[in-house]
């Protein structure tokens, strides 16, 4: 329950009164019924990054008509809106930033009062929307008119020289955590969930895809020459998932449910680096139920994109640096494929809740890694991912470190760090270790049916599992210390560090080179997989997890040269030698750091190796500038946002 101007209303009693489906459009042809968990009354969380009201008047589903200008750079058309609230309402108020707002109307067509509130730089601006009052259970249709800006946070215009093709531009959006109110007019929460159906008219050589069912396969014809592309989404989402791209696209399936998108050229590539993909969606399966989505396809994008992957239902994005060659990267996709479950299935209710996204995915990939290529690999996964933590843990405030994290005032992208992630998962790990697997996988399945469809908080979490796992057991609780892992910052006593066999010889070579100054050709390199790699580039002298001087330069030539890292094709590998190399001020590894930080804008590695080179002083700061001069038009709003904030660039 969240205070009103009318005072305390709940939620549930909204519910009650609609007493409709949250899907206003047919089922798609390959998606399973949906249960009855997604029209269970919700009580809503009060989101501190969202204007909507929802217990007052929300939105149900969102039907795009837009028009794709590469030209202008904008997307331009109308969104209808499918709205209910409590009877009386009389206002909605929906999310909306940098955007043109033309007209709204109703269904007929006649006008409707609308206005925008004052701008916010994070949350943008409140779009209020006026009509006659609503009756108990009615459903009301408004058509927004709009066009996005060419800064719309979300989409990224990309020219032909920026694609791997070289010949056409391409688009794509990134909705996660508050942009998509950049390019579409809704209540941008993720406890609101809405269904979609999309008509998108882009150039006619191009292909357009969304993280819905295509109903259009090949595009029908449109006015001037161009294409329309028809989808739907059935299954109620958080806002953030409405994706779109467009662009020079080809497809590869992998099985009867699984396949690949992406640039022609990039597509056997992609297409033989993905493989595994079919077989972690029947592992996936057999852990915790049926996929419930359809189709799992994964769209392989341009080097610019922000992130390792993004969850979109139905088609992943992905970055293209997992394209490592030999499969070892392939990790990412698991964890995108587990979100299907964790984030996309059962959701973080505001984005103080983010852990319940990611630390349950983090879980959940590495069951599948398990599942797929056994106990060892999953281990190593795992002791990466600690190492990761204890990084985070060391140089983040404490009040951060904590599960639930307050983000009042704040982008709710400073809460996207290894603590949600990696604290979250070995929180799971450690009721796992606890209460058993095989108790811990009923639990879990269980939780992932009877929450489907719907938005979780922390305490609500908590409440489900003391119900169905703990039973309020006094002994358990004292031995979970449930509430210290999600109120409190660090790690509980009870927290235990996964290890790996396989790392015992990487840390003997480790200790053999970096401390006792041995020869670069002592090092197995050859015999390792990517993880052992990882974790010899990872090692640090014993109290040192900053970046200092710690090697010799004829230790980083021996290292570059005899490990041929300069042509490092993995780009995990690479940013971690660069790591090293740039907090040691190493000349000869400048070129390669330019190139890398030129070619690719995943966030991931972008950040901490300018944070690296903002560190070295004149010297790296001279040198950070100059190659963000040349490399901030190609990486996302998401990638320069964190970049602008550590350089000072307004």
């Amino acid at each position: 329950m969240i205070r009103t101007r009318a005072g305390l209303v709940s939620a549930l009693a909204l519910a009650a009164a609609l007493g409709v489906s949250a899907c206003s459009t047919t089922r798609g042809s390959d998606m399973p019924p949906l249960p009855a968990s997604a029209d269970a009354p919700v009580d809503y969380a009060r989101d501190i990054h969202s204007y909507a009201r929802p217990e007052i008047a929300r939105v149900r589903h969102v039907a795009l008509d837009l028009q794709a200008d590469f030209s202008a750079k904008t997307l331009s058309g109308t969104a209808a809106l499918d709205i209910q609230g409590v009877a009386g309402a009389n206002e909605i108020i929906l999310d909306v930033r940098d955007m043109d707002i033309r007209s709204v109307s109703d269904a007929s067509g006649r006008p409707l009062q609308f206005e925008t509130g004052a701008s916010d730089p994070i949350l943008g601006q409140p779009l209020t929307i006026r009509f006659p009052a609503l009756s108990a259970g009615e459903t009301r249709r408004i058509v927004i008119d709009y066009s996005t800006r060419p800064n719309a946070a979300a989409l990224q215009w990309l020219s032909p020289q920026q694609t791997a093709g070289g010949q056409k531009p391409y688009l794509f959006s990134q909705g996660q955590a508050i942009l998509t109110r950049t390019w579409v007019p809704t209540q941008d929460s993720p406890g609101i969930r809405q269904t979609y159906d999309a008509r998108i008219t882009a150039p006619a050589d191009l292909t357009v895809v969304m993280s819905a069912e295509m109903l259009t396969k090949g595009g029908e014809a449109a006015a001037d020459g161009r294409k329309a592309w028809r989808f739907r989404m059935t299954n109620p989402i958080p806002p953030y998932l409405i994706a779109l791209g467009i662009g020079d696209l080809a497809f590869a399936p992998l099985d009867e449910r699984t396949g690949v998108w992406t640039e022609p050229g990039r597509l056997p590539a992609s297409a033989h680096e993905l493989e595994p993909t079919a077989a972690m969606v029947d592992a996936a399966e057999k852990l915790y139920g049926p996929y419930r989505w359809g189709r799992y396809d994964l769209l392989v994008l341009p080097p610019s994109f922000p992130f390792g992957g993004m969850e979109n239902p139905r088609l992943t994005f992905a970055t293209p640096t997992i394209i490592a060659g030999d499969r070892s990267l392939v990790s990412l996709v698991a964890h995108e494929l587990a979100h299907s479950w964790s984030g996309n299935l059962v959701t973080n209710a505001t984005w103080s809740d983010f852990w319940l996204n990611e630390g349950f995915t983090v879980y959940f990939e590495n069951r599948i890694m398990e599942a797929v290529y056994g106990r060892d690999r999953a281990m190593q996964e795992q002791v990466l991912g600690y190492d990761s933590l204890q990084e985070t843990l060391a140089t983040l405030p404490a009040a951060d470190t904590r599960l639930k994290i307050e983000l009042q005032g704040r982008d709710p992208d400073d809460g996207l760090t290894d603590v949600a992630y990696e604290k979250g998962a070995l929180f799971l790990r450690t009721i796992e270790r606890v209460v058993g697997r095989e108790r811990f996988d009923a639990w879990l399945t269980g939780y992932f049916d009877r929450n489907a469809f719907r938005p979780m908080t922390t305490e609500q979490f908590l409440a489900d599992i003391r119900e169905h796992l703990t039973r309020n057991d006094p002994v358990l609780e004292q031995q979970l210390q449930m509430n210290a892992w999600i109120y409190q910052p660090g790690l509980p006593s009870n927290a235990v560090a996964p290890t790996s066999p396989a790392f015992a010889p990487v840390d003997a070579a480790a200790v053999a080179f970096f401390r006792d100054k041995g020869p670069a050709s002592a090092i197995p390199w050859s015999g390792w997989n990517t993880q052992q790699r990882q974790r010899f580039l990872g090692w640090r002298p014993e109290g040192l997890r900053a970046n200092a001087d710690w090697l010799t330069a004829a230790q980083l030539a021996d290292l570059q040269s005899t490990l041929n890292l300069t042509n490092e094709g993995n780009a995990e590998l690479t940013f971690a030698w660069l790591q090293i190399a740039m907090a040691h001020r190493y000349q000869p590894a400048v070129p390669t750091v330019e190139r890398f930080l030129t070619e690719q804008g995943r966030r991931k590695f972008v950040l901490p190796l300018f944070t690296t080179l903002w560190g070295e002083g004149d010297w790296g700061r001279t040198l950070a500038r100059r190659i963000y001069a040349q490399a901030r038009p190609l990486y996302h709003p998401v990638t320069t946002g964190s970049v602008d904030q550590l350089v000072g660039r307004s």
